[in-house]
């Protein structure tokens, strides 16, 4: 059977896991009886309720007697780690952008990627049914983004469809008959080449690993696309390093390739299929599977390096094992160094104590999306402010530059403008208008500025602006930045917040807690209206006398609290300040509890 391998590409919230739905189910994947899911390859918990694709997943269908694999890729730059290594699997790429949009900073992220290995495009402008789209214009700026990307003329000349996916249709024209993918199906199979490992069949058997996972019952499994030759189930199998190094040898218990949404196993893996093996114990991804002969491993891609790093500890506040089961540093680390064999993004470093590890990795999406596995799983942790991390070049120090790409409404532009070029030491690098009232800026921006500023933003354009962000380059060192202007509101003592301590200190600024809620010496439990710190009893009740019974004055009525998320979290606190995060609670607090220590070390500079 002839084979296909391509990849789904396309900024976030573009439409590319909804259109992948329908390919299956128009490809005749389900019975006609079988019950579907919106968004199936959208498989992890956290996918679901955020809307994004955070891991690459497989899938294939069979369309006129050829099987076609299709990967679906992230769109966050954060999960490019993932990208990298998937598209090294494929032939070509179906590039979807929304016909409102047009091509946006993650689309030129990975389609930059796809373009450097020489994969040609299949561009698919996706809801065309908008009442805002404009499909012409988003074929033209498909067109300038290739120019500057620098693609050959072979990728500019690109074949061009419109779609709806979530219709299910696509067609060649724009006002074509709408209604199927056939269209979309019989252009890959014209577009996209056969993958040149099929002439490679006779040789020995090669494989680059590119995802790696954990199955209950047949443990570790490597995927990725066969180069050379043929596996069978039974064979010895060999792993090399990126440097040549053998790793381990092994026998390939199981072999499985992607059939639909599921995987089955399958006797023979043949040069150009992607399948996935078991039976290794040590190889992992970028690692080349191949014949014993073999002592030469497959040039792997290289990734972009980390941008920004965080401090993960146990959690040693008074409330500490409370909620979780995972609270002791040594199982911390081991499930840090798990993440890292599985995500190539991530590093792992111990820190001086032994009792903190740093990670670094490309962005606060995906430092916020393992935190938040992490507390579903059980663990308790301590969480410091991210950290940027700066690099030496020719002897200065440089740091990492972000590429913002702002929609927002005309009458915010101003506000926007001046966070960004004025605290932040950004850079104005285009302003244009991007629709009717809205305007497109674009700036490079410290990653350092960017850290905190999302919150900010939602509040400056009335929750209506739209911020991408992606990892530019390395500049000289900016200088710097102004952090978080206010102060916060400490409790001064352990026990159970009371209403009525609350409303007294209402005044003060605004609170992060509500009434009944459980607080230590130590606990951030609000900011405060002014710039220094301020420590508060929010557990003081009510003096009662002959003169003051509990009832006779007004019902204590308080203002809801400010409920923030993890990422929130992480991005408000200060250096001297940490996130405690439990499976059910996510609380701020001071590195050091204690008031007489801080004062010690604010005198110290520790």
């Amino acid at each position: 059977m002839d084979i296909r391998n391509i990849a789904i590409i396309a900024h976030v919230d573009h439409g590319k896991t909804t259109l992948v739905d329908e390919l299956l189910k128009q490809s005749g994947v389900y019975r006609d009886n079988e019950a579907t899911v919106e968004r199936a390859m959208d498989s992890n918990d956290i996918e679901r309720e955020r809307g994004i694709t955070i891991l690459a997943k497989c899938t294939s269908v069979e369309w006129k007697g050829t099987r076609i694999n299709i990967v679906d890729t992230p769109g966050h730059a954060d999960f490019g780690g993932e990208v990298e290594r998937i598209l090294s699997m494929v032939d070509g790429v179906v590039l979807l952008v929304d016909s409102a949009e047009g091509p946006m900073p993650q689309t030129k992220f990975v389609t930059q990627k796809a373009l450097a290995l020489g994969l040609r495009p299949i561009v698919v402008v996706n809801k065309v049914d908008k009442a805002d789209g404009d499909p012409d214009k988003a074929v033209d700026d498909c067109f300038d983004l290739f120019a500057n990307l620098d693609a050959d003329d072979n990728q500019l000349d690109f074949p061009t469809m419109f779609a709806s996916g979530r219709a299910g249709w696509c067609d060649q024209e724009l006002d074509g008959p709408r209604e199927n993918l056939d269209a979309l199906f019989d252009q890959i199979l014209a577009h996209v080449p056969l993958p040149a490992q099929i002439s490679r069949r006779d040789e020995p058997f090669q494989m680059l690993a590119t995802t790696l996972s954990a199955d209950p019952f047949i443990g570790r499994i490597l995927t990725g696309r066969v180069e050379a030759g043929t596996l069978r189930a039974g064979d010895t199998v060999k792993a090399l390093s990126r440097d040549g190094t053998k790793i381990e040898q092994f026998r390939a218990s199981k072999i499985l390739a992607f059939r639909g949404l599921m995987q089955q196993a399958i006797d023979v893996a043949e040069a150009g299929d992607i399948v996935t093996v078991a039976g290794m114990t040590k190889a992992t991804v970028a690692d080349t599977l191949c014949d014993p002969s073999i002592d030469v491993a497959i040039p792997a891609q290289p990734i972009d390096p980390p941008t920004i790093t965080v401090t993960f500890g146990i959690n040693d506040s008074p409330l500490a094992g409370r909620d979780g089961k995972h609270v002791q540093s040594r199982v911390i680390r081991n499930r840090l160094a798990k993440e890292c064999e599985v995500n190539v993004a991530i590093k792992i470093a111990d820190t001086e104590k032994g009792d903190a590890f740093e990670v670094s990795g490309r962005g606060e999406l995906q430092m916020g999306v393992l935190i938040e596995n992490m507390r579903r799983e059980g663990f308790e942790l301590s969480i410091s402010r991210p950290q940027v991390i700066f690099k030496d070049i020719d002897g200065v120090r440089h740091e990492p530059i972000e590429e913002a790409t702002i929609d927002v409404d005309d009458e915010y532009t101003g506000v926007v403008v001046e966070k960004l070029t004025g605290p932040r030491k950004g850079n104005l690098v285009e302003m244009k208008p991007a629709g009717v009232g809205k305007t497109r800026i674009v700036a490079h921006v410290p990653s350092r500025g960017l850290i905190g500023y999302h919150g900010e933003f939602l509040t400056d354009t009335r929750g209506s602006g739209i911020l991408n962000r992606l990892f530019h380059g390395w500049e000289p060192y900016k200088g710097k930045i102004q952090g978080r202007r206010q102060g916060v509101l400490i409790s001064m003592e352990n026990g159970t917040s009371v209403a009525f301590a609350l409303w007294k200190l209402e005044d003060r600024g605004k609170f992060f807690i509500g009434a009944q809620e459980a607080v230590y010496q130590g606990m951030i439990i609000g900011e405060h209206s002014r710039e220094n710190d301020l420590e508060v009893n929010p557990l003081k009740g009510k003096q009662l006398t002959n003169v003051r019974a509990s009832g006779t004055d007004e019902a204590v009525r308080l203002t809801t609290p400010v409920v923030m998320t993890l990422e929130q979290a992480i991005a408000y606190i200060d250096d001297d300040e940490l996130v405690e995060v439990t499976p059910n609670a996510i609380r701020l607090r001071k590195r050091h509890l204690d008031p007489h220590e801080r004062k010690r070390q604010s005198r110290t500079g520790g």
